[in-house]
């Protein structure tokens, strides 16, 4: 499957065959592709919680405004973005820095540099925090869904809940902020999908000012 076919076959699929698992091996495989993405600086802020149990899924449910996908899809995610993975002694930061040295793109004297660079790009305010952990993550959750498409498993991603709700009922800590939740399985049999809604042209989304 070509990425023509990949970016045209994904839908956001409201209808999900509860019967129908996602095996381990390919759910591996799913995440471990869009692990590729780009980040900033290679910081990589993001997690997941991947929610099987019907009991966590019910749970989840309840706070995402009731949505039937969120119980009856086979995995549902819960996308982290981390607020502070460009921080000092931040354990992926740190492995970042050891593994850029050992590739030789940055050397030790470059430390206080990369330090300096994190600091004033992401820590110039809460919204910039912010902005760095949610972005890299949005990055993050679309890789997931072509990843899953090429898989020949289907997605929709949701941000219909209450963050803190959310937040609270899973003891997710502060430094994680949630910008979706994504159900993974296979559509429901004989589901009859509506057309691809539209999409902006070319001529539509180029602006000059």
């Amino acid at each position: 499957m070509n990425f023509n076919d990949i970016i045209e076959k994904r839908r956001s699929i409201n209808f999900f065959d509860p019967q129908k698992d996602v095996s381990q091996k390919d759910l591996t495989r799913m995440i471990e592709l869009a692990g590729n993405t780009p980040s900033s600086f290679n910081l990589q802020p993001w997690n997941l919680m991947v929610l099987r149990n019907p009991e966590e899924k019910e749970r989840l449910k309840k706070a995402a405004w009731d949505q039937p996908k969120v119980a009856e899809a086979p995995v549902v995610l819960i996308v982290l973005a981390d607020k502070k993975g460009w921080q000092e002694g931040h354990p992926v930061f740190e492995k970042n820095w050891e593994k850029m040295l050992e590739a030789g793109s940055m050397e030790s004297a470059q430390r206080e540099w990369f330090l300096n660079a994190t600091q004033s790009l992401y820590n110039w305010s809460p919204d910039a925090n912010l902005a760095f952990a949610a972005k890299n993550a949005g990055f993050f959750a679309m890789s997931l869904m072509y990843a899953a498409t090429s898989l020949g498993l289907e997605t929709h991603p949701m941000d219909g809940f209450d963050h803190n709700g959310v937040q609270k009922e899973f003891k997710i800590p502060d430094n994680y902020w949630i910008p979706l939740l994504l159900a993974v399985g296979y559509k429901k049999k004989d589901l009859e999908l509506t057309p691809p809604k539209w999409r902006k042209t070319y001529d539509e989304i180029v602006v000059s000012f």
